[in-house]
């Protein structure tokens, strides 16, 4: 990397951390359309209390159970709970390994991360509901698997449409326990992230830190099950061309793991709390129980300077270069 370049982004960081520091604002009640779109203007992380749904009230497991009945719904699983996750195989090369894919109703998931949290003798096997890309709601989509709870869930948040001026792109379902982590990343979404039931971990790091979050080119694979033994393997996907790019920290809690400019803030979402997370934002996240939770994503506003920004803190040389997984 560039010494100019990191001379000058850690001078950048360092500037943000002393105007912003690490804390977050909360709201007791939601946001005007307004107000919003100067939250979002400001682009940093808010918890907002009082956002109005349905499901709050209704999801509970017998009522999820009955309401979805026999249909089957897709489930990753993963023989660690790192899904989408950085993780090196038998080869002893590093990929990024999306998670395998079980079909079963709401009642066996449920009734399986119910059992898993019992048990004195832990699955080895790690389920959650994660996914996304419209799962309940999207533009391109008609009905997904999970239509008979979308009459729960509104199709969007009034005052975060009005001041994007627009509707969300995706909304999504995510269920899963403590066995389940969501690696290091960013996304290219404005992102209103709501409690149903549990608790919800973010650990947040602002753009402003993207250079020295150690992006590679990883190699892409997937979990499948062994034919024979029913086990979950690592599976390379064909092609030399089949690259994900992707943080190589991969557990940011872990003493060290992050390099000493970064700053971190940590955000315990509760039951009824919903989080705005801006475009951009660096997060990885954990449950600490059973937890149900819903997002709404809305594109990110590509004009202007501010995605120019974040793509050039993201690229501190003119090429990524593939991780050494000989290594």
């Amino acid at each position: 990397m560039d010494h100019n370049f990191v001379d000058a982004a850690r001078k950048l960081s360092a500037e943000y951390r002393d105007l912003n520091g690490s804390t977050f604002e909360i709201l007791e009640e939601p946001p005007s359309a307004l107000e919003f779109a100067r939250i979002v203007h400001i682009s940093r992380p808010v918890v907002i209390k009082g956002v109005d749904v349905p499901a709050m009230k209704l999801w509970d497991n017998d009522y999820l159970i009955k309401k979805m009945g026999d249909r089957l719904i897709s489930i990753a699983v993963t023989p660690n709970g790192c899904a989408d996750a950085i993780t090196r195989a038998p080869d002893n090369r590093l990929y990024f390994v999306e998670p395998a894919t079980d079909r079963m109703t709401m009642h066996e998931l449920l009734s399986t991360l119910e059992n898993r949290r019992k048990s004195s003798k832990r699955s080895k096997e790690i389920h959650y509901l994660q996914s996304q890309n419209g799962n309940l709601f999207s533009p391109n989509e008609s009905c997904g698997e999970f239509e008979p709870l979308k009459y729960d869930v509104p199709e969007e948040i009034p005052w975060c449409s009005d001041a994007l001026g627009q509707k969300p792109d995706a909304v999504n379902i995510w269920i899963g326990d403590e066995g389940s982590r969501t690696s290091l990343h960013s996304d290219p979404y404005e992102n209103i992230y709501t409690v149903i039931r549990g608790t919800k971990h973010f650990l947040l790091i602002p753009p402003t830190d993207s250079w020295c979050l150690q992006e590679r080119l990883y190699p892409h694979a997937t979990y499948k099950r062994n034919s024979l033994s029913g086990r979950l393997e690592i599976i390379p996907s064909a092609g030399e061309g089949s690259q994900v790019r992707w943080s190589s920290i991969t557990d940011p809690c872990q003493r060290g793991a992050l390099p000493r400019e970064v700053v971190p803030t940590h955000i315990a979402l509760q039951a009824g709390e919903t989080l705005y997370l801006p475009v951009g934002w660096w997060h990885y996240v954990w449950q600490s129980d059973l937890t149900i939770a819903l997002n709404w994503w809305y594109d990110a506003e590509l004009r202007g300077m501010s995605w120019v920004l974040l793509n050039f803190l993201r690229n501190p040389t003119s090429t990524i270069l593939p991780v050494n997984t000989d290594t």
